[in-house]
């Protein structure tokens, strides 16, 4: 007989032996940012998380530079929308200027937080779709300069990192040979390479505004059923020069994580999306779920199934717990 329970027999022993442990440095909040002045509004379909003005972004970032985590990553919601989505590649727009203030912030207090700014016309577009849109769908080739403008915008306005979400088929390519071309070779790209299209994204376009008024997105994110097709969206961005590859949602492609983790050398992450962290809050809500315990498990499953990072709205909540249940 193998006794495997002398190893669970006490904390100390558990402790000891544990194989994955939830990396704060490897948390990455998501911050929404509106334009105006003086807002802060909760997101209904997301309890304890908001939309900020810049000027109200001192509130979260304190909590950031305090609990520990990573980075935060960046969504807009513009003043104005329109057909071409300028607004996500104006240079004065909501998301380049949360970042020249969250890097003073952060600057001014001596931590080192990355910022991340997602790159999409999703929000921007007055139509919400992610690129430009024809009688025939979404034209992949003609939304790439849009994209490449917008990466261009956030970096020129400080972000460490660009994060390409629109699933159109040679975005990352395009993205690095515009940073490249303007002396930003350091700038790294972090790709949504296996973004699925999926029933957990409702709450998010609740909190970005980023509904498609017509039609669906299923002509450019994954079909859900469709594991192999995943490691070579993973692949395709690998080559066209990504440097952190993604698959989202998270929670229900553990097994595109696991795998896409046996087959890439490059960092992956995870984001635990807004319809995963919903589901959690309403089940805590009424009772039926310890929140802590649940959030230290999730979280657990995404690093033991390969991620090294992980997008989630439990980030902070986690940290300031003391990073566990």
């Amino acid at each position: 007989m193998q006794r495997l329970r002398r190893m669970r027999r006490t904390p100390a022993l558990r402790a000891l032996a544990a194989e994955t442990a939830v990396r704060r440095e490897g948390l990455i909040y998501p911050v929404f940012v509106e334009w105006g002045t003086g807002k802060k509004e909760e997101v209904p379909s997301m309890p304890g998380v908001y939309r900020y003005s810049v000027d109200r972004l001192a509130e979260i970032a304190d909590r950031v530079a305090e609990s520990g985590i990573g980075g935060v990553m960046l969504f807009g919601i513009p003043k104005y929308k329109d057909e071409a989505g300028s607004g996500a590649y104006d240079a004065d727009g909501v998301v380049p200027q949360a970042i020249r203030y969250l890097k003073e912030y952060f600057k001014a207090r001596r931590r080192d937080i990355v910022v991340i700014a997602d790159i999409c016309l999703c929000e921007y577009t007055s139509h919400g779709h992610c690129g430009v849109l024809t009688a025939e769908g979404v034209d992949n080739d003609a939304s790439l300069p849009l994209h490449a403008m917008s990466a261009l915008a956030a970096v020129r306005a400080g972000a460490d990192m660009v994060a390409p979400s629109s699933m159109m088929d040679g975005v990352v390519e395009a993205i690095r040979a515009a940073l490249d071309a303007e002396g930003y070779t350091h700038v790294p790209i972090m790709a949504y390479s296996a973004k699925f299209a999926s029933a957990f994204y409702g709450p998010f376009r609740d909190a970005a505004d980023s509904a498609p008024q017509t039609g669906d997105r299923k002509g450019y994110q994954m079909d859900f059923r469709n594991g192999r097709e995943a490691l070579r969206e993973l692949a395709a961005d690998e080559e066209e020069g990504a440097d952190i590859l993604m698959v989202k949602p998270a929670l229900a492609y553990l097994d595109v994580v696991r795998a896409a983790r046996e087959r890439t050398e490059l960092p992956l992450a995870v984001y635990n999306v807004s319809g995963e962290y919903a589901m959690v809050k309403a089940a805590a809500a009424a009772g039926m779920i310890d929140e802590g315990r649940i959030v230290e498990e999730i979280l657990t499953a995404f690093f033991r199934a390969g991620a090294d990072m992980v997008i989630t709205y439990h980030a902070l909540d986690w940290a300031e717990r003391g990073g566990k249940a």
